[in-house]
Order: structure tokens, then sequence, then C-alpha cells
């Protein structure tokens, strides 16, 4: 044995192969297959979109896209409607939970007591786990009526007649149900996962570039600006992409407190109607044409939803580059 070690060189290695048995063929088939199935199952699931609402599209044209006009009677279709009411909804949504998620989970990593952080970061935890159904409950039942009888009428009353705001912020029938409403529920709904995203996130950088910032003077907002919302900038846009996500395609929560109206409002407190809610509540009934211009609605949201994946994509390279 001392000879063999003698004849080595020194810093020699002894090259090891790793046998391909019959479960390391098997496990990297079942690797493949499994990534394989994912991209059959998007390129199905826009196939079968695209087919079922080509006749939409093929009858209305580009009209199918900018006409405001919902008549299922004569078979005229037009989204427009809801394509601004997805839009407006999330960004309201985006508007509302991004800061409040950030504020979140900066108090938990940075500044919470820890006899109060975990209560908090528990009850995040479930508020992520609340069907959307509950939400659309409370919102209808709880949040509806308060937001007409103290923010619709008194704001209405203050805006009537001034130039841009009066268009805006002035409610026709200050009901409680409108844009800006579902846009509150939606951002409810996406604080909890922004929020806890980003906490892990911060929580998982080294804390010895807190304790360095710390030690040559900065505040605990500089400590946030320039250490930790750099550190973890790519995993705070993926967390903003993926609550903008749920809140393009929320379904029953936006049905319960939009207001379902099939008409385009300058107002983001009056009724109106998304993608989703469009679908919720014409697709058990809908035939012919008008189921078309369905599953045309859904391709449509499938498109947003891959350009916002686009942008997030574009972000995150932005970021790391810097």
């Amino acid at each position: 044995m001392a000879a063999v070690t003698d004849q080595m060189a020194p810093g020699a290695h002894v090259a090891r192969k790793t046998p391909k048995g019959t479960f390391d063929i098997v496990f990297r088939n079942a690797s493949f297959l499994s990534a394989l199935f994912v991209l059959l199952l998007l390129a199905g699931i826009m196939v079968s979109m695209v087919i079922g609402g080509w006749p939409a599209f093929r009858e209305m044209g580009l009209g199918f896209l900018t006409s405001s006009v919902w008549d299922t009677q004569n078979d005229q279709y037009g989204a427009w409607p809801a394509i601004a009411g997805t839009l407006s909804t999330a960004l309201i949504a985006l508007v509302i939970g991004v800061p409040l998620s950030l504020g979140i989970a900066v108090f938990l990593t940075q500044l919470a007591p820890p006899w109060f952080k975990q209560p908090v970061s528990t009850a995040i935890e479930l508020l992520a786990a609340v069907p959307s159904i509950i939400y659309g409950m409370w919102g209808l039942f709880v949040f509806v009526p308060l937001f007409a009888a103290y923010v619709q009428v008194p704001l209405s009353n203050v805006v009537e007649g001034m130039p841009i705001l009066g268009t805006i912020l002035y409610s026709r029938s200050p009901s409680g149900l409108g844009i800006l409403t579902a846009g509150f529920i939606l951002a409810f709904m996406i604080i909890p996962f922004i929020a806890s995203i980003t906490r892990d996130m911060l929580d998982q950088i080294p804390s010895v570039l807190r304790e360095s910032a710390y030690g040559i003077g900065a505040t605990t907002w500089e400590v946030v600006r320039h250490v930790l919302v750099p550190q973890a900038g790519v995993s705070i846009i993926g967390a903003i992409m993926l609550g903008l996500g749920r809140a393009l395609g929320e379904t029953m929560a936006v049905t319960f407190v939009v207001g379902n109206a099939n008409r385009l409002s300058g107002s983001i407190m009056d009724p109106g109607s998304t993608i989703a809610s469009r679908i919720a509540n014409e697709f058990n009934e809908a035939l012919g044409l008008q189921l078309n211009a369905l599953i045309a609605l859904g391709c449509i949201l499938f498109f947003v939803t891959f350009v916002v994946l686009v942008i997030a994509r574009i972000l995150v390279a932005r970021v790391k580059s810097y």
C-alpha cells in the first residue's frame, strides 16, 4: 500500500467514473419527460384556445378588440371594456398592494420585535390560503357597503364638477361596486404573496451586509434602500409579477364586487367588468358565437399574461446586469 502511495505524484487525482446504471437512466428520462410535459401542456392550451376563439376573431376581426358592444341577441361582441377593466383593476391592485407588501416585509425583517414577528408572519401565510370566494363574499357584504357610505358618496360630492377628477373619481350611482372596489379586493389578495416572498428573500441576505452598513453610520432607511433592496431586487420583481399574474386572472372575488356592467366608463368608481368575470358570468349558458367570443377573451387574457412574463424577464435581466 505504501509503495503504491509513493508512486503517485503529489496532488494527483484518482479519476472516478460514475456508473450509468438503470436507475440513473430512468431518472434522466423521467426528468426530461417532466419538463417536456410542461411544454406540451402549454402548447395544448394555446392551440385549443386559439381554435375555440378563432370563429370570433374571424367574424369580427380587429373590431373584437376595439369594440365596446356586447350584444348576445345580435351576436355582436367587443372585448375592449373587459380588457380595460382587467388592466385597470390589476394596476390599482399593484399601486395599493406593492407598497403595503414591501412595508410589511421590511417591518418583519428589520423592525418587528421577536414576540410580534411570528404572529404577523403566520397571519400573512393564512391570508394566502384563504379561498378567493371568501374574499369576494367579504368584499360584497362588508367592504362594499362601507366603501359606498364612507368613500364614494363623500368623494363624489367633493370632486363633482372638477375637470379631470370629476370624471375619474365621480360615482353616478354610489353602490360600492366598481373598478376601484375590485382593485382594493385584489390588492388584499396579492399582499400575502408579495409580502411572504419578499420577507423570505430579505431574511436570506447575509447579516454581515446589514451590520457593515450600520457600522459606518447608516440609518435603517439607508440600509433598506441601498443594501437590502438591491440585493433582493430580482426576487422582489418576481414576487410582484406573481401578484400581478394572480390579479389579472382572478375570477370569483372580482365577479362579486366589480359590478359586471358591459360598458366602458371613464370613472373607476362605476361598475365594470374584467375578462375573467365576463367568462364566469356567461360561460355556463353560452352557445355558438357567444361561446367562441368568450374563448377568444381567454386567448386575450393568455396573451396578456405572456406579455407580463416577458416584461418580468426583461426587468430581471436588467437588474442582474447592474
